[in-house]
């Protein structure tokens, strides 16, 4: 079997423009196996869906010890390394992140996804400096493990349109080289699929870029040209998930008629998958 270090140093080699990984987000380890069986390099949570199948919003609302054993599940239910989206670090403060990192890396995972955005007296965003103390803890916790983590540091400035627009550019890309420089590993930037923006961030940042995508966004080999090495689809996959159980269930009440059902995952296949 592959030790988790193994994994870990595996995990940073998928991070290329050339050939960049592909992230359909997994919430729960049935979700993850399907991913992984699709063929995937690796899984990621997204801490949306993992929020909504346990019964919590996202935005940091969710119980860090929920959260931490759901990441042990998905880890265990898959062979391809994962990296779990820990929002804000479920810590108020840069030790009890580090507690959260330590504790995600003891259920197996890779990587980390932690975010800046944390609207509060009236900002959308962590003072920059405060930021970097959470990345350096959890970076400082990885090493303390003895695991090379894949610290994905995501700056929110597009994801909530924060500052002036003629200077959210300049601020991504500060942002980014201080998280660089505080021990992240890459730079996620939501909220941005234009070809002249997502192009300029990926030449103005000296690390792996990841983009999140959707309908309408350019295709994983376009943004490759662009520069980018990771593509997420976020919590995408958990939303349309569910758009059909809103669909069946809507259908079955109003008209009593099942057609929703229709291309559902054959049971004795996801049975089968399922199995250990």
């Amino acid at each position: 079997m592959t030790s988790q270090r193994d994994s870990a140093e595996l995990f940073h080699t998928l991070h290329t423009p050339a050939a960049p990984l592909a992230l359909a987000n997994a919430w729960d380890a049935a979700s993850a196996r399907l991913v992984e069986a699709a063929g995937a390099r690796a899984v990621a949570t997204t801490s949306a869906g993992v929020a909504w199948g346990l019964g919590a919003a996202d935005g940091n609302r969710l119980d860090r010890d929920q959260a931490i054993a759901l990441i042990g599940r998905v880890v265990d239910a898959v062979s391809v390394p994962v990296t779990a989206d820990i929002e804000s670090g479920f810590g108020v403060t840069p030790a009890e992140v580090a507690d959260t990192v330590a504790r995600v890396i003891d259920v197996g995972a890779v990587g980390i996804n932690i975010e800046d955005g944390f609207p509060v007296g009236g900002s959308v965003l962590r003072p920059v400096a405060d930021q970097c103390e959470r990345l350096a803890a959890a970076r400082a916790a990885a090493d303390e493990a003895g695991v090379r983590l894949y610290v994905n540091a995501r700056v929110d400035t597009y994801l909530f349109g924060a500052g002036p627009e003629e200077t959210r550019l300049q601020e991504t890309l500060d942002r980014a080289r201080a998280y660089l420089d505080a021990g992240a590993s890459g730079i996620f930037v939501p909220g941005v699929t234009g070809v002249d923006v997502v192009a300029a961030l990926a030449a103005g940042i000296p690390a792996p870029l990841n983009i999140l995508a959707g309908p309408g966004a350019p295709s994983v080999a376009e943004l490759s040209k662009l520069g980018v090495a990771r593509v997420s689809l976020g919590s995408a996959v958990a939303e349309a998930a569910y758009a059909v159980v809103r669909r069946v269930a809507a259908e079955l009440a109003a008209t009593g008629t099942y057609t929703g059902l229709t291309d559902a995952v054959d049971y004795g296949e996801f049975n089968a998958l399922m199995r250990d």
